[in-house]
């Protein structure tokens, strides 16, 4: 059963997704599936090759951006920009529980000038919590004005 929560107009984001819930997301409108979970993290985790073969074959595009034990970079919030303006649709990303993911999200958000206020009530919404990224998102969300 999927877990997909809603972070914006055009974002979802997920705990770990199997094959069977590619059909769902694209019933969504989902055209971007991204992976920020890295390979072998957890021996019951689907791998991204069978989840992006899933995705390709129902018509939609998979991008993987694993956020490993080290964090987050600065590729990583521009490749992640660069997805979300690149995607035709609806975009879906998942991780282990959905927070790298969400965090993710704001990161890139906040890059191109996303209000911190409003990234951390929308993941709050979500269930996702902030607080630990609050002052990168405030720095990024400064560079950005």
């Amino acid at each position: 059963m999927s877990d997909f929560r809603r972070l914006s107009d055009s974002v979802l984001a997920s705990p770990q997704i199997g094959t069977d819930d590619i059909a769902e997301a694209k019933k969504l409108g989902v055209t971007l599936i991204i992976n920020n979970r890295p390979e072998g993290e957890s021996p019951d985790q689907t791998e991204g090759a069978r989840i992006e073969q899933a995705a390709r074959e129902a018509g939609l595009d998979y991008f993987a951006i694993p956020i490993g034990q080290a964090g987050f970079g600065k590729a990583d919030i521009e490749a992640m920009s660069g997805a979300f303006m690149q995607a035709g649709g609806q975009v879906l990303a998942y991780c282990r529980s959905g927070t790298r993911s969400t965090f993710l999200w704001s990161l890139a958000e906040a890059s191109q000038g996303g209000d911190p206020d409003e990234l951390t009530a929308a993941a709050a919404q979500a269930g996702y919590d902030l607080s630990p990224i609050r002052p990168m998102l405030e720095a990024l969300a400064g560079e950005a004005s």
